[in-house]
Formats: C-alpha cells, sequence, structure tokens
C-alpha cells in the first residue's frame, strides 16, 4: 500500500467508521489538530491521543455509526472529502449529516482536519437534552488552533 495523501485519509475514515480508536489514532501527526468548523478553532484537539477523546465524545455513546462514502478529491498534500454520516443514538433517535471533511497529509500522517457540517442539522435530529449531557464531558483535549488552521 502507498502512503499517497488520499491513502491515508481513506484510512482514517474505514477506522472511523469501524471506531478502531487506536488505529485512528496512529493515522494523526503527533501536533495535528482536529476541529469542528461549525463550532471554530477554538475548541479543536491537538495530537493523536487529544483527537480521538474528542471523537470518541461523540461518535463513543452512539448505538450505530455508519459514514457513508462519496467523493475524494486530493491536491499535494491536500484532501478533501464529500461524505454523510447516520448517528444513531440508543434512545433510537438518528440523524444524517453531510460532510465536507479537509485534510492536510505530512508523510503518512493526518496534519490538519476540519470537519464542515450543519449544526442545526445535528441537534433537530439529537435527543431531548443530549447537547447539555455534553457539558459534564471530558473537555481536557480542548486546545484552541486559532490562527494555526
Amino acid at each position: 500500500m502507498t502512503n499517497s495523501p488520499k491513502d491515508v485519509v481513506s484510512s482514517l475514515w474505514n477506522a472511523l467508521a469501524a471506531r478502531d480508536w487506536a488505529a485512528v489514532g496512529d493515522l494523526i501527526a503527533e501536533d495535528g489538530i482536529y476541529y469542528d468548523a461549525p463550532i471554530g478553532p477554538v475548541a479543536a484537539a491537538r495530537g493523536p491521543a487529544h483527537v480521538v477523546a474528542r471523537l470518541r465524545l461523540a461518535l463513543e455513546p452512539l448505538a450505530s455509526y455508519t459514514n457513508y462514502d462519496g467523493r475524494m478529491v486530493g491536491e499535494g498534500d491536500t484532501v478533501m472529502y464529500e461524505h454523510s454520516e447516520r448517528w444513531e443514538w440508543p434512545t433510537g433517535e438518528t440523524v444524517v449529516l453531510p460532510f465536507v471533511s479537509v485534510h492536510r497529509v505530512d508523510g503518512a500522517k493526518v496534519s490538519l482536519w476540519a470537519d464542515y457540517w450543519d449544526y442545526r442539522t445535528l441537534l433537530d435530529g439529537a435527543p431531548q437534552g443530549w447537547q447539555e449531557s455534553l457539558a459534564g464531558a471530558d473537555m481536557s483535549w480542548i486546545y484552541d488552533a486559532t490562527g494555526q488552521v
């Protein structure tokens, strides 16, 4: 297998779809930054352990998580991936979120990952009180990447 940027990003998304947290972490650069564009870089995560902690916060409690593959376009070290995700909570609520994910790959690691999606779509599909339930979660992963992304 080559380590082209598109191959690295494909491996990352395959690992995330399987919720294989160790494999996801292995694909993030030591100083790699992940953030959700609707929230902004003020609440980013930096480094493999913190990126995984951030992703687990959202995805681990779900009863089911499915990534629907879409177009992937790469130029140089940048890969853009248009896809959608289906989230299902244990209480039965579901939402399908359209995404565009932008990645920068250095070597065989993702050094920057930005997810673009609609916050309102998520909130409209989530269970009542879901957003408030996150308030008590461990947020030690938060990194302010303002000016770095």
